[in-house]
């Protein structure tokens, strides 16, 4: 008897430490754990560099709206803009890199150069989020065969756990997310699809290889 009324105790006082820890938590803080337990769901043992980010608070966005060049704010207005990054965007075909932002506003993503709308990717149309399984920051949207879309979408982010568990949450698909080994195909547009290879290397590169693959190392 003494056992079980011990065991009764024990419970209720750990219920009421959970209780009154949560109770003092902050919003934003709510948020950190939140995000953090999709990041776990989704990379946890599958992604090098997991480990590491534990420790990385999440930012609420990397740049600021006004950062965004009026004309943008203009052609997404109506939108609630919930997180912008700098990222680097591999064209389908050449994989020549260019500087963009990802806006990830509360229905759709948008990739943005200066003053110009390049793609934006409704989450409702989302097909999948592909990554590699190695310390890389490539993240491939992948979007469905229609005249709207030009393809597939390849970006290379330096905060890719807090990029992906953003994107993902916004658009409600964790489980669209894949972590991927050696390669993965992407579309091209038309029909076409092309392939991405990962690798290990003494140091991080991207480009085109003989075979006209695009390497990631």
């Amino acid at each position: 008897f003494l056992m079980q009324t011990s065991e009764m105790l024990r419970k209720i006082c750990m219920r009421n430490l959970v209780r009154k820890y949560c109770r003092g938590l902050t919003a934003e803080r709510k948020v950190q754990l939140q995000q953090k337990v999709v990041t776990s769901a989704v990379f946890s043992g599958k992604k090098e560099g997991y480990l590491q980010s534990l420790s990385q608070p999440f930012l609420e966005t990397r740049l600021k709206e006004n950062d965004l060049n009026p004309k943008v704010l203009q052609l997404i207005r109506g939108e609630n803009i919930k997180y912008v990054t700098p990222v680097i965007k591999y064209d389908r075909n050449g994989f020549k890199a260019r500087e963009r932002l990802l806006v990830l506003t509360q229905s759709s993503a948008y990739v943005v150069e200066v003053a110009k709308i390049k793609q934006k990717i409704e989450y409702s149309t989302l097909k999948g989020i592909s990554t590699s399984n190695l310390s890389d920051g490539i993240v491939v949207i992948h979007v469905p065969e229609d005249n709207k879309q030009k393809g597939d979408v390849i970006l290379q982010c330096e905060h890719i756990f807090e990029t992906v568990t953003k994107l993902c949450m916004l658009a409600n698909k964790q489980s669209l997310v894949k972590v991927v080994k050696g390669s993965l195909r992407f579309r091209v547009g038309s029909g076409k699809e092309g392939t991405m290879v990962f690798t290990v290397g003494p140091e991080p590169q991207v480009f085109k290889d003989k075979t006209g693959q695009l390497t990631v190392v």
